[in-house]
């Protein structure tokens, strides 16, 4: 049964709504900090992570909102709230007060930065601070660190981004949601070239170079899945000197794009029509890259095409 909770209100006059969060075990943080500093990138790299993400919350929701998406199927919730809120930011503190008094553990995460570096993001992006006004920058700059200090006082972890690039970000968000880096996730897809190479391939290899099963009776009804083809097409000269080396360059790059921040990538391998050599090709390209530690999705999108 829901408590009753006294009719009190928040610093900022709003009625504390009822809410119920009995037995939820949702891992909760809120994502706060100074303009400038970071909170957009920093909350692009949880929602990256798996999180549920929720940008610009009026704190007074956030009760309501732990308890949806913790009876939902989310298990971990991050909440942005920061001056933007206006008349509502004044009430984060009582908002947390009220969480964990309910025995629901909030981290709260502040984004930080100096000074001179929020004045040069502000200058670059030429957008103007939100508690601006018709002053300078520097002066929103100053309001706001007075409306934030007891609550970066409160907060769990500081994050400093003054020095950090959009990369290093996501690293030490990944870090701070004490995940370990997501694989990057490797899809390779056979395709046949009459019917156009796949869009959002990051790589494109042309097989049709190989002997094709399609002239040979017993095979042209199979595909590169079945033995006898996938046999044939391996055999053929220049397939696995092809496989191996192209791996290997594979390997080379891949290796290099998380330090970019890309999460998948995409290795389109194409013959005439998708169905025999491209489809064994991929399968074997599939297992190799395997075999050196990536994790492979196969797809073949002509496999059963005429």
């Amino acid at each position: 049964m829901m408590e009753e909770v006294p009719p009190v209100t928040y610093p900022s006059g709003i009625a504390r709504p009822i809410f119920d969060v009995t037995g939820i075990d949702a891992e909760v943080m809120v994502l706060t900090g100074m303009s400038g500093a970071g909170r957009t990138r920093a909350a692009a790299a949880l929602a990256d992570l798996g999180w549920y993400v929720v940008d610009n919350l009026p704190p007074q929701l956030l009760a309501g909102l732990v308890e949806m998406v913790g009876r939902g199927r989310y298990e971990r919730l991050a909440a942005v709230v920061d001056v933007r809120g206006g008349h509502f930011f004044q009430d984060v503190e009582a908002v947390l007060d009220d969480l964990e008094a309910r025995g629901i553990a909030v981290r709260l995460v502040f984004l930080d930065a100096s000074d001179a570096t929020l004045v040069r993001r502000f200058e670059e992006a030429r957008r103007p601070h939100p508690l601006q006004g018709d002053g300078t920058i520097l002066e929103g700059i100053a309001r706001e660190r007075t409306a934030l200090a007891a609550v970066r006082e409160r907060a769990t972890e500081v994050v400093d981004t003054s020095r950090l690039n959009v990369h290093q970000l996501r690293d030490v968000m990944t870090e701070v949601a004490g995940e370990g880096e997501r694989p990057l996730q490797v899809n390779v897809q056979s395709f046949g070239f009459k019917n156009g190479a796949p869009h959002d391939a990051d790589f494109v290899a042309d097989v049709r170079f190989l002997e094709n099963p399609h002239w040979q009776p017993e095979l042209r009804p199979l595909t590169g899945l079945d033995a006898p083809v996938r046999d044939f097409v391996l055999a053929s000269d220049g397939a696995a000197e092809f496989v191996d080396g192209y791996a290997a360059v594979i390997a080379g790059v891949l290796d290099r794009y998380r330090a970019h921040d890309k999460h998948s990538v995409t290795i389109g391998v194409g013959c005439t029509g998708g169905k025999h050599r491209s489809v064994a090709i991929a399968e074997e390209l599939a297992r190799v890259l395997q075999e050196r530690g990536y994790q492979v999705r196969v797809t073949h999108r002509d496999r059963e095409r005429r």
